[in-house]
This record gives structure tokens, sequence and C-alpha cells, in this order.
């Protein structure tokens, strides 16, 4: 049996996945390779075969976030299950031993996960905006846990917006022996913060580990980062009951840091000021899309389902919020039963 299973949901993954899979064959750390497949019709089944993948395929109608995942958990054979997404390229041929390093640095840690690294065709705002918010997680970057105290386990889930509720199965790793007692919940979006929080809850720690970094960034238009936004803001609503504040100060004042931070960069990275202003433009185009997708998003509640639809990059219609806040439903790691 392996001691670690590397889990990755599918549907015409291209030449990404092919990267992907190119990068697992160079681990340093042997491990079982699993991936769902949704009707691919690119050859990315067979190509997870001819890597040595045992290839689980669902219908289409049968994928969802989280019961994908929990599926791919439960036909795991290793102790540890890594999840990517079909266009995460690990970094390094050590990502995967980084990433279980993560659960070294405490006997309570159900949850391992790493950063984005952005490709180098991403726009200068995508990568600003990645090393900035991978950066925050970890200012020294030295790995670092979170843990609840049982007396934060109450907290309402809004509480833990930022850094502490944070997760991204894009690249994380779950302890399948807690896996069993707080499965992911199957929601629209959100499932790997639900699954942070559900676990945090449950008494397990999560640690983020900084060198355990995947080659992930999307290039979007402007009309598709602001559906973008939309999708992701529209998810905290649903988890967290966040809205994103619209008032013409605040919005202004994100912008402003946006620009300033990234012109900052710039002018370290020795660009001469003439070049700057493309660069700063796109930057404004980015973070304007981001603040407006994410002001609608956080008031999808609001809207017409037509709306939603036409204003997510998923086509997604519907609004379906969680309440985390109502008595828990999970055992804590220190229950017996």
């Amino acid at each position: 049996m392996s001691t670690v299973t590397v889990a990755i949901p599918v549907r015409n993954g291209g030449a990404l996945f092919g990267r992907v899979l190119e990068a697992l064959a160079r681990q340093t750390v042997e491990h079982e390779l699993l991936v769902c497949d949704s009707a691919s019709t690119d050859g990315s089944a067979e190509a997870a075969r001819a890597r040595g993948a045992r290839v689980i395929e669902i219908a289409p109608a049968e994928f969802g976030h989280g019961a994908t995942r929990n599926l791919l958990v439960r036909e795991a054979s290793g102790a540890h299950v890594a999840l990517l997404t079909q266009d995460a390229e690990p970094a390094s041929e050590r990502w995967l031993e980084h990433l279980l390093g993560g659960f070294e640095l405490g006997g309570d840690v159900a949850l391992a996960y790493g950063p984005y690294v952005p490709r180098p065709d991403a726009s200068p705002a995508v990568r600003l905006e990645l090393t900035r918010w991978f950066a925050s997680l970890a200012p020294d970057g030295a790995p670092r846990v979170e843990r609840l105290d049982p007396s934060e386990r109450s907290l309402p889930a809004a509480t833990f917006v930022g850094r502490r509720g944070f997760l991204s199965d894009a690249n994380a790793c779950v302890l399948r022996e807690a896996w069993q007692r707080v499965p992911f919940r199957d929601v629209a979006y959100a499932e790997d913060r639900v699954l942070a929080l559900d676990m945090l809850r449950a008494g397990y720690a999560k640690a983020y580990v900084p060198a355990a970094a995947v080659l992930h960034s999307h290039t979007y238009t402007t009309v598709e980062q602001l559906r973008r936004s939309f999708d992701e803001a529209r998810g905290l609503l649903e988890v967290y009951r966040w809205r994103e504040p619209a008032g013409p100060r605040r919005v202004l004042g994100q912008l402003r840091g946006a620009l300033r931070a990234a012109d900052d960069e710039l002018a370290s990275e020795g660009a001469p000021a003439r070049t700057r202003a493309p660069v700063l433009a796109g930057v404004a185009r980015h973070g304007v899309a981001r603040q407006a997708g994410a002001i609608l998003g956080s008031r999808a509640d609001r809207l017409p389902p037509g709306v939603r639809r036409a204003l997510s990059l998923e086509r997604r219609a519907g609004f379906a919020p969680l309440d985390l806040d109502e008595p828990a439903r999970i055992p804590s790691r220190e229950d017996p039963r």
C-alpha cells in the first residue's frame, strides 16, 4: 500500500495536465496516482493511465467540487492524499516531500497546503496579487501552523475570513484518517475553505508550507476576471456571510494601495519609469474588475438567478448559503466516539 496518494479531478486537461503528470513523475516521493476523469475528449484519461494512474471515470453531471474529492480520497490507498487540480503543476521535484513535511509540524495536523507561483505568462497584475497574498500567509517564509483553542471553535464563521480559514485544494494534502471523521461537504464553491473550518473546529490543525509550491495562475480578460471574482465572492457569502464593503473610500483606497505596491515592486526590479505606465494600467483594470466582481458577488443573494448566471464565470445561477454556525455536527478529535 502506498503511504501517499496524489489525486486529481480532470476534464479535458490539455497540455497543462500533461505538464502536471510530467512533474509528478519527477517527484522524490513514491506515490499512487489517482485521477477522476469527467468524460474528457482530449485524451486526458489515456495520458494519465500512460503515467501509471488509476483512473475513475464519472459522468460530467456527477461532478461536484466536494463530492468528487470525497470520491478520490475514499478510493485512495494512501494514508495521506495530496490534492491538485489539472493545471496546478508542482514547481519542483520535492513538492510532495515538502507538502508531507507539513504533517511533521504537529501531531494534530490534518491538512497541509502550499502556495501558487505565477506561470511565466501571467500578467503583472496576477503575478503581484498572488505573490503578495501567499507572502502574507508566512511573512518570514517559514512554515506556519494554524489551530483553534477550544474557546475559539464556536466563533462565527466570518471570524475566519482570511489567513486563518484559508485553504486551497488546488495544492493541498489531507490526512485520510482525519477526513474519515471530517469529509468535504458537497457544496457548490469554496469546499476547501469549508473543510478547513470544519477541521479546525473539530480540533485539527492545518499547516502552510511555503516550499510546497505549484505553478498555477490564470489569464483572464477583464470581463472574465470580474466573473471569476463574482464566483469567489458569492462563495465567501455562502460560507462566511461575508459582504465586500462597497463604500467609495474603501474601493479607491484598495485601488491606490494595489497601484502603490505594484509601482514599488516595479521600482525595486529596476523597471524604468516610462515602462511602468502600461503595467500599472493593467493592474488598475485588474483591480477594478476584481472589486466590481467582489461587490456584486457578495450581494448575490439579492440578485435574480438570471443575473447571477450572466455574472458567473461558471454560469451558475444558484445561491446556496451554508449555516456553519449551527451546533457542530462533527465530533472533535478529542471525542473518543
